[in-house]
């Protein structure tokens, strides 16, 4: 987890390899396993891990999360109706939780559901009103850097918030 949020995602994916390899029922290291792969551009390589990581702990405190991961990893794949359906899961199992919301607004948005979206988007801000514009979210999340990932972050998730009227800046 260092090694994501230091941005050193080849090393954390080697590093969570080698854990997943030394436990296969280890969830949360498929669940991390799983983000890095998307960080890293590699959704479709990601849900897998992600769907272990649920399998393995359905009960888990973080299920929203692990929700949320799945529905992202849709919405970078351009699957918004799979998307938006896990996503809301992850928001009824954590409402409180701005990376949900805010996600949702995205897939809602890129899938056409503008009124929807722009709702979901204003509960994001009020629960991280630094998030205020794509800029700020980039600043706010060091390690999403990989171009296969951000290219696929624009075609989708900040597509669907542009046409809701998200600014850039």
């Amino acid at each position: 987890m260092l090694r994501r949020s230091q941005g050193a995602l080849t090393e954390a994916q080697i590093e969570l390899e080698r854990a997943v390899a030394l436990d296969r029922n280890y969830g949360h290291a498929a669940y991390q396993l799983g983000l890095v792969l998307a960080f890293r551009g590699q959704p479709g390589a990601a849900i897998p891990y992600v769907e272990k990581a649920i399998r393995l702990s359905p009960h888990d405190p973080n299920l929203g999360i692990f929700l949320a991961v799945l529905g992202a990893c849709h919405l970078l794949l351009g699957h918004a109706d799979q998307a938006t359906d896990l996503l809301r899961r992850a928001r009824a199992a954590n409402p409180q939780y701005w990376y949900i919301h805010f996600w949702l607004a995205g897939a809602l948005g890129f899938k056409g559901d503008l009124d929807e979206a722009r709702t979901v988007l204003d509960k994001a801000i009020e629960l991280k009103p630094q998030v205020s514009s794509l800029a700020r979210y980039g600043s706010q999340h060091p390690w999403e850097i990989e171009p296969a990932y951000l290219a696929l972050r624009a075609e989708t998730l900040d597509a669907g918030l542009r046409r809701i009227g998200f600014p850039e800046a």
